[in-house]
């Protein structure tokens, strides 16, 4: 007699499950349980699908998986449905998977079982629905907090906070390999040093945690009794902790066993199939949440050991100033970016070969285009290759000039681009990258400061007052872009006691700002500031972008960053008359360069923030443009723009000079009823409280003074 008919006869048939092809092949009996006519036939998966109820066929795909995980036998209740939809009977299905490579073949039985009474239950009743409804919300749960754990401990914190439903661990351990041996990455419910029996096991160990790894199959052990007589060698090591049962489940992330998770439990465990389903469901997110978490910490680790290689260090300090400076990366992937800053000690500068005096510094602040490991690379070829040029004594200008030079011929073999019109142009990648920089030469003795500027946001000054000005320079191309830019030179005085900041945009254009607007809220923050501490300022600047101790995170807030962040402050030691010292302003307004005429009067508004009387502050920025557009207009030469308050006995005074190449002097003129020019002296008669002209060899300055009526007493403040 055959197998078939001896099957039949007690109402069980066979199937094949053909996971590769998806075909079912079913014998006669099989086919009749289906509601389908007694005969062998071959269905495709979806015909088969049809037969079950749809929550019976999640939970047998679900069985299916783990049998496959495990290499164990797949059992689960399924209901029949007929064609109208209605439960017809309920078949019991063992079976075994034949495991080929990927795929597998399901063989196994289905049998007709009666269904349980109402109040009766046994070992094959279906889980309620309220006891899915709990796991499922636990995995998701699990799953959710799993993925936002962003380093090994907070996995492993995660992972013991876990209350499983209707049977939770008190005791875990995840495992870990190193070479050929275990290693615990971490534990909860034991004391500091239990772990140490366990701590670099050999993988050949009779420990069951070592042959999880070794076979890549979990080790369920219900008993103490189990335990004891499946790994004699090591049950002395478990029974002091006096668990009832062990789960040892594989931690595998991309088909390779990377450790084994346990979870012990003082209360028995059957470990039924829904249980293990759960278990290894849990272990799957442990193991992808540990695998993200060491990669995290491994970019994080390279990322700090770039950011300490490219980052200089200070050292130790300059006689006369103070130096702080700050670089936060943007958030995600090696937190590794194109900003830099830079401090040069200039020949002849103090510690320099020649000595004498107090020297000379190079300031350096830029941004290569790009958030990835390129751009890190070009800023340090880009950070060694402006050391060299101005370690050689050249000057701003052409410093830049010949940074310009060298990047553009990296940039050479870039020529392909990846942008959709081949000169990859804005595109980060393997197209040609540019760089903003600003290069400022400082002389430690006068203040005097010279500034060359390759796109990038201009240098702000904070007076002893706290009035804060952003000093417009000229400038030249972005870096890289064309190998025969000019950039011209910009000088300033930075006096004793006020503070110098330059800083990439990431400063200003980050939370939502653009330039204007950015420049607005750290302009509020410099002018706030009280004291002379460097350091606080600028974790002050950073703070008010990112959040408290936002230059030293990492994690969900790093994530959030929008751009790369370099701030870099230089304050010169005040002077014993602090209060005395003017305010002041220079800028050169070319001829090549009306537009900055707006800057020169928004310059002598910034000047003016706290000026008493409304008018006179009106009369001066008319005044001014007058005064810088007639030098444009009826010269050929460019204008040098002078202002300062000063502190006077009758108040403050402001006095404003306009300097030209141009050896003619102006005329008060009478100008018609319909005449456009002829009025700029005639406005600084009637407008300042005093005025003139005056020779000064080569070219001449034309001056006027206001003084505040109610200005504050004594000396600017």
């Amino acid at each position: 007699m055959r197998t078939e008919d001896v099957l039949a006869a007690i109402a069980t048939g066979l199937w094949r499950w053909d996971n590769a092809s998806g075909i079912v092949s079913l014998d006669a009996e099989a086919a009749r349980l289906l509601g389908l006519p007694a005969e062998p036939v071959r269905l495709s998966e979806a015909a088969v699908r049809s037969r079950f109820h749809p929550v019976d066929w999640n939970e047998i795909d679900g069985v299916v998986n783990l049998a496959v995980a495990e290499g164990t036998l797949a059992e689960a209740r399924l209901r029949i449905m007929d064609d109208r939809g209605r439960v017809v009977r309920t078949v019991r299905s063992r079976s075994k998977p034949l495991i080929d490579g990927g795929d597998y073949q399901l063989v196994g039985t289905l049998q007709e079982v009666a269904e349980p009474q109402p109040g009766t239950a046994g070992p094959h009743t279906p889980i309620t629905g309220d006891w899915r409804r709990s796991r499922e919300a636990f995995l998701l749960d699990a799953g959710r907090a799993l993925a936002e754990a962003r380093s090994t401990a907070e996995v492993l914190r995660v992972a013991a906070s876990l209350s499983m439903p209707g049977f939770s661990p008190d005791g875990l351990a995840v495992f870990g390999m190193s070479g050929e041996r275990l290693t615990v990455i971490g534990h909860h419910g034991q004391r500091d040093g239990d772990e140490g029996p366990f701590t670099s096991m050999s993988v050949a160990t009779d420990y069951p945690a070592a042959e999880v790894v070794r076979t890549g199959r979990a080790i369920y052990l219900p008993s103490p009794e189990e335990y004891r007589r499946r790994f004699p060698m090591t049950w002395p090591l478990a029974e002091p902790f006096e668990r009832r049962s062990w789960a040892f489940v594989p931690l595998v992330v991309a088909g390779r066993t990377m450790g084994a998770w346990m979870a012990a439990f003082k209360h028995q465990v059957a470990f039924t199939p829904d249980e293990r389903s759960v278990l290894t469901t849990v272990a799957r997110m442990l193991a992808q949440a540990l695998a993200r978490a060491g990669v995290a910490e491994s970019e994080r680790e390279l990322s700090l050991g770039l950011q300490r290689t490219m980052m200089p260090v200070l050292g130790p300090g300059i006689p006369g100033i103070q130096v702080a400076a700050r670089y936060v990366p943007t958030g995600g992937g090696l937190q590794v970016g194109g900003d830099w800053y830079d401090m040069i000690r200039l020949p002849g500068g103090t510690g320099g070969s020649t000595g004498g005096g107090a020297g000379r510094i190079a300031l350096v602040i830029g941004d290569v285009q790009g958030h990835d490991v390129r751009a890190a690379a070009l800023m340090g070829q880009l950070r060694i290759a402006l050391r060299a040029y101005a370690s050689e004594g050249h000057r701003p200008d052409a410093v830049l000039s010949r940074a310009s030079r060298f990047l553009y011929g990296v940039n050479d073999g870039y020529e392909g681009g990846d942008g959709a019109d081949g000169t990859g142009a804005g595109a980060p990648g393997g197209g040609p990258r540019f760089a903003t920089c600003l290069y400022l030469e400082v002389d430690l003795e006068t203040g005097t400061v010279d500034i060359a500027r390759a796109g990038h946001p201009d240098p702000a000054v904070r007076m002893v007052d706290g009035t804060v000005l952003l000093r417009p320079t000229a400038g030249g191309l972005p870096l890289g872009i064309d190998a025969d830019t000019d950039y011209p030179t910009t000088r300033l005085t930075l006096e004793p006691g006020e503070t110098l900041m330059i800083c990439t945009d990431g400063l200003l254009e980050t939370g939502g700002h653009d330039l204007d607007t950015g420049w607005e809220r750290a302009k509020r923050l410099l002018e706030q500031h009280r004291g002379d501490d460097l350091e606080e300022l600028a974790d002050t600047l950073v703070d008010a972008v990112h959040g408290p101790g936002s230059h030293h995170t990492t994690g969900p807030l790093a994530d959030r960053r929008e751009d790369d962040i370099a701030v870099l402050l230089l304050s010169r030691r005040p002077a014993t008359t602090v209060r005395e010292t003017p305010r002041r302003t220079l800028m050169t307004i070319a001829q090549a360069e009306p537009e900055r005429i707006a800057e020169a009067r928004e310059q002598v508004r910034q000047l003016l923030h706290d000026w008493a009387d409304g008018d006179q502050l009106d009369s001066a920025v008319l005044m001014v443009s007058e005064m810088v557009t007639n030098v444009l207009v009826h010269t050929d030469g460019d204008a040098l723009l002078t202002a300062e308050v000063a502190c006077g006995a009758k108040g403050r005074r402001l006095r404003v000079e306009v300097s030209d190449a141009s050896d003619e002097l102006p005329h008060k003129r009478q100008p018609g009823e319909m005449a456009s020019s002829g009025r700029g002296l005639v406005l600084m008669e009637m407008l300042a409280d005093a005025w003139g002209v005056e020779p000064r060899g080569e070219g001449k300055t034309i001056w006027f003074e206001l003084t505040e009526p109610t200005g504050p007493e004594g000396c600017c403040a």
